[in-house]
């Protein structure tokens, strides 16, 4: 591993990954072998193979982050933003040092907790940690808690510190739990003010995309939230269960069905589960095993969404079919009673729409438990060629019945941006092809294709639909356009692995306007007069694209 100088500079690594990338588009070896050693899909591949990859700048980022020890080039410039930070304000530090422990519904704002990061910098200068008891909490200084114990005992339920948290909130609620280096440290904190009466049922109110000073009046988060919701840890789940934190906190079930094991102890521990719409969350998630503990626990599989009005999704297996999910969900929702004559308001059968996603084995599993079955027209073979990718019986069907593009109804024109959604990018290609609407809206945020492509961080897809006709400028449900899409992935990372800067680079190759840096400092850029936060390796891009000229009102 790399070693960085004890004042890294962004500026030089952004360089260094530039000439890599120029060595690597000479054809020179030691280039092909540096991705080789670092780059995940470059793992163990030829030079040839290497080379036909097409390697972009953001790729040769990633090189260069994992030469120096880090998984993203993200990492790599928060731990360099934290030392930049750590030198020009001193004082600072520790909050700095808080906003990567925490996730932004703790530390406010909208960040991602980067614990690794944090690691680093407490490796770099473990001085950080001074005697902030609150910080303390924060990285499993159980001495220091102890101490603070000893000197106040009533402290173990007094908020404070630069973040206004309670003592185990701020210690469940820390990302470095999830280091085998700080667990058991953390673990010993838990237990250490359980032990001395702490509440298990401590809480915050929610500061995504608020403030510590102005949190959310709607969302508490609980300690339990913490362990079992945010780092998904069994063992301090059931230790906070055991003293008796309430598992209907309203978050912790929803937010950890990733972790089926903490999902079984909440339920176990009896977390109810109709009305939280977490049966509808474990039908986000590839894993069907959260379904099934759902619907083994009391999980009405016919259960419509809390509060919902009626809608083309008012059903789980509705619900399964939209997200294309896999036989086994939908073998599961079934076998607890799930209705397979589900119809959506349109009317459409639960066999009928499976078809229409793409989705035929799904269909067959509806028919085998009497859902009701109905020979499809024309227009509807049509569809469901499309959807499940035939690109054969697609063109075949459409010869035969010129007008079936024209006759699409506005639930099936909606297709388009729905499979989109769910990353079907193969059938969303043969149907851009064949003719369907670029610009139609739909999903969960009535957004285009392209946004929701740009959301995922697909660029290949965004690639292929700016080459036909989509536009930077189509809108979403949220009042914005494809920049205000890339403006929030981005610096959120929905999706895992996804290439946001290959999608600037797309949207920047079919006219997206001219940058120029914000006057608010890093990741921020100002496009026709807008400033937008991107992250920084977005903005790299966006800003490169263009010769910098200022802005003449400096952005609004």
């Amino acid at each position: 591993m790399k070693r960085l100088p004890d004042r890294p500079n962004i500026g030089h690594l952004k360089k260094q990954a530039k000439d890599l990338l120029a060595l690597y588009r000479e054809g020179d070896a030691s280039a092909f072998a540096r991705f080789r050693a670092a780059l995940p899909i470059a793992a163990n591949a030829d030079n040839r193979t290497i080379a036909s990859l097409d390697l972009r700048l953001h790729d040769a980022q990633s090189c260069v982050a994992r030469e120096h020890g880090f998984a993203s080039w993200a990492e790599l410039k928060s731990f360099v933003a934290a030392r930049e930070a750590q030198s020009s304000d001193p004082a600072a530090t520790a909050l700095t040092l808080m906003r990567l422990i925490y996730a932004g519904d703790i530390a406010g704002g909208m960040n991602r907790a980067r614990p690794a990061v944090a690691a680093r910098l407490l490796e770099a200068s473990p001085e950080i940690a001074g005697k902030d008891p609150y910080l303390a909490c924060a990285v499993g200084d159980v001495a220091a808690l102890r101490e603070e114990l000893r000197r106040d005992a009533a402290w173990k339920d007094r908020p404070g510190g630069a973040l206004g948290l309670p003592p185990l909130v701020a210690v469940t609620h820390s990302s470095l739990l999830r280091l085998p280096a700080y667990r058991e440290r953390l673990m010993a904190a838990a237990r250490l003010l359980l032990d001395a009466g702490a509440d298990p049922g401590q809480s915050v109110q929610s500061r995504w995309a608020a403030s510590p000073e102005a949190p959310s009046e709607e969302y508490p988060l609980s300690a339990l939230y913490g362990a079992a919701g945010q780092n998904r840890d069994p063992e301090l789940t059931q230790l906070l269960l055991e003293r008796g934190a309430n598992p209907n906190d309203g978050e912790s079930l929803y937010h950890a069905l990733e972790s089926p094991a903490c999902t079984c102890l909440l339920l176990k521990a009896g977390a109810r589960v109709t009305g939280t719409n977490a049966l509808y969350r474990a039908l986000d998630l590839d894993d069907a095993e959260p379904l099934r503990l759902l619907l083994a626990h009391g999980g009405d599989p016919n259960e419509r969404p809390p509060g919902a009005p009626t809608s083309a999704w008012g059903s789980p297996l509705l619900w399964a079919i939209r997200r294309r999910r896999s036989a086994e969900h939908v073998r599961a929702l079934l076998a607890a009673g799930a209705d397979p004559s589900a119809r959506t308001p349109e009317g459409n059968s639960a066999y009928v729409l499976a078809l229409k996603f793409g989705l035929p084995h799904v269909a067959e599993l509806v028919r085998e438990a009497g859902g009701s079955v109905s020979g499809l027209s024309e227009q509807e073979e049509f569809v469901a060629a499309c959807t499940r990718g035939d690109e054969p019986a697609a063109r075949r069907l459409l010869a035969e019945r010129p007008g079936s593009l024209a006759a699409l109804s506005a639930s099936e024109l909606r297709l388009l941006p729905e499979l989109a959604a769910q990353g079907a990018g193969e059938a969303v290609r043969l149907m851009v092809r064949l003719g369907w609407p670029v610009a139609t809206r739909g999903g969960d945020w009535d957004a285009s294709a392209l946004n929701h492509a740009v959301f995922r961080g697909d660029s290949r897809l965004a690639r292929f639909l700016l080459d036909h006709g989509a536009s930077w400028r189509e809108q979403h449900g949220f009042g914005d356009n494809v920049c205000g899409t890339l403006s929030w992935a981005s610096c959120n990372e929905p999706v895992e692995g996804g290439d946001w800067p290959g999608c600037a680079e797309a949207l920047v190759a079919h006219g997206l306007p001219a940058a120029h840096p914000g006057p608010q400092g890093s990741g921020v850029v100002v496009m026709e007069g807008t400033s937008r936060r991107f992250s920084e390796d977005v903005a790299d891009v966006l800003l490169a694209a263009v010769p910098q000229v200022a802005p003449e009102d400096g952005g609004g």
